[in-house]
């Protein structure tokens, strides 16, 4: 999402924004767009946006307003639809629950055209307010940013951070252009304090006591497999019968001959066997999405897939145990340095609405 933003955002920064109205008599200029069409992308996955606008729109909706906001200028789903990089069909569905939701016509369709009536220009006139609003907040933002510098050195976990925060890295980078990011990616066990790192994403239970953390989000783990494997073999009906598909586990820094599922109080280890043990995250997924076996890992990593269904859920009713959580870590002995502390409030305000993996692309 970082780069759709950043695209945008100097794409549309001297256009003006139209609004498609009843008649062709109502087409009026709303207003200059600068970062306001930047803010419409920002606002269909609020999750990845830079700021916190809890007071601004409930995220339950945020995906219709931009979806309302996109037909509103391009006036067509299709065109909006390229817009957002969404399929025009799921635009037209998200105002379809945005009107059921407010319970009035927003706009009036036909095969060929769009037109908003006198409801869907209002409101489309004061979200606009609020898109300045936006753009104001981020120029503020801004101008705070420039006095934070020096250097950020930070420990990643590797398939997790290339998949989800590298993406996104830029967008910090450009907020604090004074900042110098040096970003190691490593699956290894980093020993923040001795290697001398600032700061690291942690994945799972937190055993050093000379780090502080801040929780970022759950680390759910999950149990999935391709369409394929399952038309083969079959779901297994419960975890018992686990132990007769071919399961291909994460090994970190032990092996797991057996899988802890939970679901709600209830508990049950079961053991597993299969045809791949690995401590590659990567290598895991890549055997999955083929067709070898029903894979247990992170939602982080196996999300993205199942949207797009080249994985399903087996036993979706259960989860692995003791995964942990995702965080944010820094030596507790150290001072809170102005990178790290920009850093920190940054990743923050980008799992505050949820994981990133929650909304996936589709």
């Amino acid at each position: 999402m970082c780069s759709n933003y950043l695209h945008l955002s100097s794409l549309m920064h001297e256009s003006d924004f139209l609004i498609i109205g009843a008649t062709k008599g109502h087409r009026e200029t709303v207003g200059r767009v600068d970062h306001e069409i930047s803010a419409i992308a920002i606002l269909f996955n609020l999750s990845y946006g830079p700021m916190e606008y809890d007071n601004i729109f409930d995220n339950r909706h945020s995906d219709e307003i931009a979806a309302f906001l996109a037909v509103a200028k391009q006036g067509s789903f299709v065109a909006a639809g390229k817009l957002l990089n969404r399929h025009p069909t799921v635009l037209s569905k998200r105002i379809a629950a945005m009107e059921a939701r407010l319970g009035v016509r927003l706009m009036e369709r036909s095969t060929r055209h769009v037109r908003l009536t006198q409801v869907g220009l209002d409101m489309a006139s004061r979200l606009q307010m609020a898109m300045a609003m936006i753009s104001d907040a981020e120029r503020q933002a801004a101008s705070e940013s420039a006095d934070v510098r020096g250097i950020l050195r930070l420990a990643l976990p590797a398939s997790m951070g290339r998949r989800w925060i590298a993406p996104i890295l830029p967008e910090f980078m450009e907020t604090y252009p004074a900042v110098k990011v040096v970003a190691e990616f490593d699956e290894r066990f980093v020993d923040l304090i001795r290697e001398g790192f600032d700061a690291a994403i942690r994945i799972g239970e937190l055993a050093d006591s000379r780090l502080v953390a801040k929780k970022l989000s759950t680390h759910r783990r999950i149990l999935g497999a391709a369409p394929s494997y399952v038309k083969r073999r079959g779901h297994p009906a419960g975890p018992a019968e686990l132990i007769n598909h071919n399961c291909l586990r994460f090994s970190g820094f032990t092996s797991f001959p057996e899988w802890k599922l939970v679901r709600g109080e209830e508990r049950h280890t079961c053991p597993v066997d299969g045809s791949l043990t690995t401590n590659d995250s990567d290598t895991l997924l890549a055997a999955a999405v083929s067709g070898t076996g029903i894979v247990g890992a992170g939602e982080w990593l196996m999300n993205q897939d199942i949207s797009q269904g080249r994985l399903v859920r087996v036993l979706p009713d259960w989860e692995l145990d003791s995964a942990g959580d995702i965080s944010f870590v820094r030596p507790s002995a150290k001072y809170e340095a102005a990178p790290v502390s920009a850093f920190k409030s940054w990743i923050e305000s980008r799992f505050r609405h949820g994981a990133p993996w929650d909304f996936p692309l589709r």
